[in-house]
């Protein structure tokens, strides 16, 4: 397992940060949307939209603040969205209709997106020789986080008042206002000097939009564990419910312990490529696996879906390392919040697009259905690599243009 905290310096601040606006996440993560269906009396079609609208909000934000933190300080900027998200998280005590609950969804993912393209150039600036290894330890150290967060929410969830979930929601506020307290205490990052060339490059870098497009696909596997296997042991295999908390128990174990770890074997784009073919491979044979545990006996039925969810998690492990070894790897060093920015998008419509889509094709369509998908993530593998290739050709060549201006 990591270490939870690395050596004192600028690396522990932003771990420290994370670790902490990681439980308030684990606490809304868990109940989030119990508030606003069981506590604030939303209907969970409501819920359901305004998250969607919130989801496609953020899609919006990440570019134009990445590219804020290149050129006016990623510290500041980054501080500022998470103060945004505690503001809007605040606000949810205030949100007793629908409109009202957009709008705070909307602040609270907008920001969320933003601070992801805004820590960036933290992490590259401060993450030593090996920023991707460093992004892959922040990936554990959330995962603790959102499990100690999960934990503390239960206590409102089995409390059930109005006040107890209000609690949990000043709970995460607190934890995004800290979260930027901390994140204040890093020395300042210079903004990186201006070069010539449009402003948007990396609405230009075409290679890496297909990279994004591509990520975009692999990562709906994230909606997999959440949303799709839960459904799909309830109405389709004899699994006892307990199972659904021991899939997730055993996928966050494993990424704790594993995800530094993996990113260590993914040391160049050309590796990564690879990762993302091994990880749709990996993705493919789970999803047949669970798909044959319908309709068998319940000790059969729990042996296919925990293999299923362990050879999941090595799929995971390959797809989030070859990711951020891509995207970091791929990006302009002066662009790092606006190229991580745009790659946050393809993740962006996983999340708004995943679910509908994986309820769709394994809930309604059935075993078929896993088989496509799992069939969509092994073809979307086998073509990362070409796709990276054509991105490393283009760096060159722009890094040989660049070159010859300077002379």
């Amino acid at each position: 397992m990591p270490q939870l905290m690395p050596d004192a310096g600028p690396q522990r601040v932003i771990a420290a940060s994370n670790f902490v606006h990681t439980v308030g996440s684990g606490l809304y993560l868990t109940a989030g949307v119990l508030y606003f269906t069981q506590a604030v009396h939303l209907p969970a079609g409501q819920v359901g939209l305004g998250l969607g609208i919130g989801g496609f909000v953020s899609l919006a934000v990440g570019i134009a603040v990445g590219h804020l933190a290149d050129t006016h300080g990623a510290r500041g900027v980054y501080a500022s969205t998470l103060v945004v998200q505690a503001l809007a998280t605040a606000a949810f005590v205030l949100a007793d209709s629908f409109w009202p609950f957009v709008l705070a969804v909307c602040a609270a993912t907008g920001a969320k997106a933003a601070g992801l393209a805004a820590r960036s150039p933290l992490i590259r600036h401060y993450g030593g020789d090996r920023p991707q290894e460093f992004r892959a330890y922040l990936r554990a150290v959330t995962n603790v986080g959102i499990s100690l967060g999960a934990l503390l929410a239960g206590w409102a969830v089995q409390v059930g008042t109005l006040s107890a979930y209000q609690l949990l929601v000043v709970g995460n506020a607190i934890a995004f206002a800290a979260a930027a307290a901390i994140v204040l205490l890093l020395p300042p990052v210079e903004p990186a000097p201006a070069v010539g060339g449009p402003r948007r490059l990396a609405l230009r870098d075409w290679p890496y939009l297909l990279l994004t497009a591509l990520d975009g696909i692999m990562a709906v596997q994230f909606k997999v564990l959440t949303v799709a296997v839960p459904l799909w042991l309830v109405e389709a295999t004899t699994a006892p419910r307990w199972l659904i908390s021991g899939t997730m128990l055993t996928n966050t174990v494993l990424v704790v312990v594993l995800q530094v770890r993996a990113g260590r074997a993914v040391v160049s784009p050309a590796a990564g490529g690879s990762a993302y073919r091994r990880s749709g491979l990996a993705f493919l044979l789970s999803c047949a696996l669970i798909s044959f545990s319908a309709g068998m006996p319940a000790w059969a039925a729990v042996a296919l879906l925990m293999t299923a969810v362990v050879i999941h998690t090595v799929g995971e492990l390959w797809h989030s390392a070859a990711g951020f070894e891509v995207s970091f790897a791929l990006a302009p060093r002066h662009a790092t919040g606006q190229y991580l920015g745009v790659f946050g998008l393809g993740a962006g419509l996983a999340e708004a697009l995943g679910p509908g889509l994986l309820i769709a094709l394994c809930i309604t369509w059935g075993r078929p259905g896993w088989y496509v998908v799992g069939a969509l993530f092994a073809l979307t593998g086998l073509a990362a690599p070409l796709v990276v290739r054509r991105a490393e050709r283009r760096q060159l060549a722009e890094n040989g243009a660049r070159a010859l201006l300077t002379v």
